[in-house]
């Protein structure tokens, strides 16, 4: 992979358009819609444009509320081009979350579709900010939303208060390619370009600041250990608003000049019928989205024969999920890429050549350039190969910090740089490293230490388990006892019974589940990873625990 210097996005996206322009840039098969590179960067500037003509300056926040359309897309690179700082917005919000991210995140400009099948994004805007009704479009004075003045609706219908995309794009006509050059020379590839909040599974999501160099070396780190090159199509089923959407998709793809071939919302027969009809090289997804793919597969024949490689990633993959991957699906190359959002998002990745075993069991080693290194959460220092401890790492991958949260950046970040992921992990004398768990996550049952992740790999071995979640909850003997929610395989049954016995015969006491429920599903995040805080108060629910 080439190594670009210090460039901007905008900058990035003229090089493709120079180098690879008749190349195959977006293509979405159902909407008729295929571009190549060249096209690609027109459409980027006219949204550019557009944005300019609304009166967005550079630095300012832009959010975006919508599936994986093409105009995401268009959006994240047109809002680069011109500097604004893009906000993703997770698809599954309600207003009271939407609300909090508008107003803590200082945007001023919205962009959204009508909504999705389970929310009406319109119905929830109009709520917020009744002040849409009765004013003229980029000029709304919303009392909960000050800074907010301008929406964007992706949707031919004209609503009051609102823009439409098009309008967005016919008012950037007037805007000439000089005065956007301007603009995009006065950029730095340090400006922070995008803020994503964590999923905020303890506390109010956080909006992480990322700049073009965080997000260009990262994609450049990622594209790497994939092998992509321009001949790779990118089969893109995970949300855009996530990191793994449009850092390890949308942006792998643009570094290495490959297609990316985005899905509007995750289904298993979609993903699988667009492999196969665009011969896709590559395809992305959280475990339980492979899952889903596997049970299609076993229903009905797709030719997935073009796949060589992909990432899995978002939550840890059970050993069987990840060689019936390889052995059905036909990813050889499948990669593992472990990350959070905080460090752009990738920290560790397995490389296409490395044995299905490193694949299987470890969560890969550093990125290139990427400092790893596994503390003692007690005292700071480092602890020997082989030996349990919070992740840190180091490098161009880190964020400029938690938009407007300084006490929360200062403990994220030590003095010497070094991001503290709250993971727990082994690393062998290779590099290599296991995620076992995170310090909040670890049951402590009568003093012994009990990584949720063991016995769930375990479990996972149970010819008749399709997946299971273990938690702790509190015990007023032990401090905390074990608690397992088990999803079976269709056309099995199997009884709690069955299940201990099976564990006992394999696991130590202390760490066989106390407590057993059989579930149909778990709570999850739009970007596919399990709330377990959730389950535990599921779970205390069901064990009536206050």
């Amino acid at each position: 992979m080439r190594n670009f210097g210090k460039i901007t996005i905008g900058q990035l996206i003229d090089l493709r358009a120079k180098e690879n322009a008749k190349t195959e840039a977006l293509v979405y098969s159902d909407l008729n819609l295929r571009h190549n590179y060249d096209d690609f960067r027109h459409d980027c500037n006219q949204a550019a444009k557009g944005l300019m003509k609304l009166g967005v300056q550079k630095g300012e926040h832009i959010a975006i509320w919508a599936t994986n359309v093409p105009q995401w897309v268009i959006t994240q690179f047109g809002s680069a081009k011109m500097g604004a700082v893009l906000v993703t917005v997770n698809t599954n919000y309600k207003i009271f979350e939407l609300e909090y991210l508008l107003k803590q995140s200082d945007t001023t400009t919205l962009i959204l579709i009508k909504g999705t099948k389970s929310s009406d994004y319109i119905s929830m805007l109009y709520q917020l900010c009744p002040e849409l009704h009765n004013c003229k479009p980029g000029e709304l004075k919303s009392q909960k939303l000050p800074f907010l003045r301008n929406i964007i609706v992706i949707d031919e219908n004209i609503y009051p208060g609102m823009f439409t995309w098009n309008e967005l794009i016919e008012i950037g006509s007037t805007v000439t390619d000089e005065e956007l050059a301007v603009r995009e020379d006065s950029l730095d590839s340090d400006d922070v370009i995008s803020m994503m909040y964590t999923s905020g599974t303890t506390g109010f999501p956080k909006g992480v600041m990322l700049t073009h160099n965080n997000l260009i070396g990262n994609a450049c780190s990622l594209a790497e250990c994939m092998d992509f090159t321009e001949k790779d199509r990118l089969c893109i089923p995970v949300p855009f608003f996530h990191c793994f959407g449009c850092v390890l998709g949308t942006m792998a793809c643009v570094v290495s000049g490959a297609t990316m071939v985005p899905i509007v919302a995750f289904n298993p027969i979609k993903v699988l019928e667009i492999i196969e009809k665009e011969r896709c090289t590559a395809v992305h997804g959280v475990p339980t989205m492979f899952i889903m793919e596997l049970e299609e597969m076993e229903k009905n024949k797709y030719d997935t024969s073009s796949l060589r490689t992909g990432i899995m990633a978002g939550s840890p993959c059970p050993i069987e999920v990840m060689k019936k991957v390889v052995d059905q699906m036909g990813v050889r190359e499948i990669t593992i890429t472990y990350g959070q959002t905080e460090a752009s998002p990738g920290i560790t990745m397995t490389r296409t050549d490395d044995p299905l075993e490193l694949r299987v069991t470890t969560v890969g080693r550093a990125l290139p350039n990427v400092e790893v290194k596994i503390i003692d959460p007690e005292n700071g220092k480092e602890v020997p190969v082989n030996t349990q401890g919070e992740l840190c790492c180091r490098g161009y991958n880190t964020m400029k910090g938690y938009y407007k949260m300084i006490e929360a950046t200062a403990a994220a970040i030590d003095n010497d740089g070094w991001l503290h992921t709250g993971d727990l992990a082994v690393m062998d004398e290779n590099g290599y490293c296991k995620i076992t768990g995170r310090l909040k996550d670890m049951i402590i049952r009568g003093g012994e230490n009990i990584y949720p992740r063991e016995i769930e790999e375990f479990i996972y071995t149970h010819p008749k388990v399709k997946d299971v979640q273990v938690v702790g909850v509190p015990s007023e003997k032990y401090g905390e006892e074990v608690m397992a929610f088990i999803q079976i395989k269709p056309g099995n049954s199997i009884t709690e019974e069955e299940l201990k016995e099976y564990c006992r015969e394999n696991i130590a006491r202390y760490k066989i589940p106390k407590y057993i429920a059989f579930v149909e599903d778990y709570p999850i995040t739009a970007s596919g990873k399990i709330q377990k805080y959730k389950l535990r108060e599921l779970a205390m629910e069901l064990l009536g625990i206050r």
